[in-house]
C-alpha cells in the first residue's frame, strides 16, 4: 500500500520521523504535515537544558529535509476533525489522505489542587514555554520546580545555572524513586545538590496562592519568583477518540505497525500505546528516541513497508553535565542491583522474575548496549 497523499498530525519526533521515513521508503505521494505549534519542528530535549539557559538557538529539525523532499508544513493549525479520509483544522482548511499518522503527542498535566490552573504558573513542553522560563528568570531571584522527573531535575539545574534558588518539591524519598528505585534516586539527588538546587524530599503539594506561593505539608508557605509545574503529561487523545479510535489506558491502541483501529489511520509516539512483539505485549511510551522510531515505522508502513516497532525503549536525560542513558520495558521491576564504578560511573540492573527488564547507566555505555540485548531477550541480569 503506497500511500497516494499522506497527512502527518503534529510536528514533534514522531510526526517529523514518520514524514522523513515515507519518503526515504519511497512514497511518493504528497506530504501535508499540520501542526498547532508556531514554531517550524524543533529537537525537544534542549529546551530543559542549553536552549533554557540561552546557550543555544533553538535547534531546528531536518528544515532542509523537509523543503528538499516536497514536505509540506503548516504551522499554528491545530487539527480539529478526523474522519472520512480527511481532516478539518481550526482554520476551516480541509485535508485528504489516503494515510494518516496521528502524532498529536502529550501535554503536561497540572495537579488538581486550589491555584494550579494560575496563568502565572507555568509548564514546560514548547519552545514557547521554554522562552517564558528564560524571560522569568531574568527577573527574579528564585524559583520552585514542583515533580522531581527528568524534565524537572533538568530544568531545575538550567535555572540554577542561571543564577536562580531553586528548590524542588519531590513527592518520594528520592527523585525518580518510584520508577528508578531507591539507590539510582540517591545518584540524582546527590546531582542535584552539587548544582546548587535544594530538594524538599517526602513533600506533597498542597495548593498555590496567587500564582508565587506554594503550600506543602512539610513546609507551610514559600513565596518565590516563578512555580514550574513538572508533574507528568497527559497523551492528547481527543482527537482519535471523537474519529472512533479504539483507546485503551488513555492512548490509541495500534499493532507492531502502528496501524489503529481504523483502516489508513496509523499512530506514534506519546499518543501511541503500540504492540511490541519482543516485549509480547503493548507498550505507552514517552520517550523523545521511541517517537523517533515509531514515528519511522508508521513512516515505512504507509509507504508500503512490512515494517514493526520491536526495539527494547530507550532514552538519555543530561542533568547539568551528567549523562543518564535508560532502556527498559518501562511496565516495573521487582529488583534493582545498583553496581558503582571505580571511575564514578554506575550501572542499575531491573529483573523482574529473574529477567532483565531495564537497565540505567551513567559513564557505563558498554553495561547500556549490553542491556538492551539482554532486555529484548529476557536474560538474566549479569552476575545474578
Amino acid at each position: 500500500m503506497d500511500a497516494q497523499n499522506l497527512v502527518v498530525v503534529g510536528s514533534g519526533p514522531a510526526g517529523v520521523s514518520a514524514a522523513r521515513a515515507y519518503r526515504e521508503a519511497g512514497g511518493t505521494g504528497p506530504v501535508h504535515l499540520l501542526t498547532a505549534d508556531a514554531d517550524p519542528p524543533y529537537e525537544r530535549p534542549p529546551l530543559s537544558k542549553d536552549f533554557l539557559r540561552g546557550e543555544a538557538e533553538l535547534p531546528l529539525l531536518e528544515k532542509d529535509f523537509l523543503a528538499e523532499h516536497d514536505i509540506t508544513v503548516t504551522l499554528d493549525d491545530p487539527v480539529t476533525e478526523l474522519g472520512d479520509g480527511r481532516v478539518r483544522t481550526a482554520s476551516g482548511a480541509v485535508h485528504r489522505f489516503t494515510t494518516c499518522v496521528l502524532a498529536t503527542g502529550a501535554e503536561p498535566v497540572r495537579p488538581e489542587i486550589p491555584g494550579a490552573d494560575h496563568p502565572d504558573v507555568r509548564t514546560l513542553r514548547s519552545a514557547a514555554d521554554s522562552r517564558g522560563l528564560r524571560a522569568a528568570a531574568s527577573g527574579v531571584r528564585s524559583a520552585i520546580v514542583v515533580g522531581a522527573g527528568f524534565i524537572g531535575c533538568e530544568a531545575a539545574v538550567s535555572l540554577s545555572r542561571l543564577g536562580l534558588q531553586v528548590t524542588v518539591v519531590c513527592p518520594d524519598d528520592v527523585p525518580q524513586e518510584k520508577r528508578l528505585g531507591h539507590e539510582a534516586g540517591e545518584f540524582l539527588l546527590r546531582w542535584l545538590k552539587s548544582e546548587g538546587v535544594s530538594v524538599l524530599r517526602g513533600t506533597k503539594l498542597l495548593s498555590i496562592e496567587g500564582g508565587y506561593r506554594v503550600r506543602t505539608d512539610l513546609v507551610p508557605i514559600l513565596d518565590t519568583g516563578f512555580i514550574v509545574l513538572a508533574t507528568g503529561v497527559r497523551p492528547r487523545i481527543e482527537l482519535a477518540e471523537a474519529a472512533g479510535l479504539t483507546i485503551e489506558q488513555g492512548r490509541v491502541r495500534t499493532d507492531e505497525h502502528l496501524r489503529t483501529s481504523t483502516p489508513g489511520v496509523l499512530a506514534a509516539g506519546d499518543v501511541a500505546l503500540a504492540h511490541n512483539p519482543a516485549a509480547g505485549r503493548a507498550l505507552a511510551v514517552e520517550h523523545w528516541g521511541e517517537g523517533l522510531a515509531m514515528g519511522e515505522v508508521a513512516g515505512r508502513t504507509a509507504a508500503g513497508e512490512d515494517a514493526a516497532w520491536d526495539a527494547v525503549p530507550g532514552f538519555w536525560s543530561v542533568v547539568g553535565d551528567r549523562v543518564l542513558k535508560h532502556a527498559a520495558w518501562g511496565d516495573g521491576f521487582d529488583r534493582a542491583r545498583p553496581l558503582p564504578r571505580d571511575d564514578g560511573g554506575f550501572t542499575v540492573w531491573y529483573e523482574r522474575d529473574g529477567k532483565a527488564v531495564g537497565v540505567l547507566t551513567h559513564e557505563a555505555d558498554d553495561d547500556y548496549e549490553r542491556g538492551q540485548e539482554l532486555i529484548r531477550r529476557g536474560a538474566p541480569v549479569p552476575g545474578s
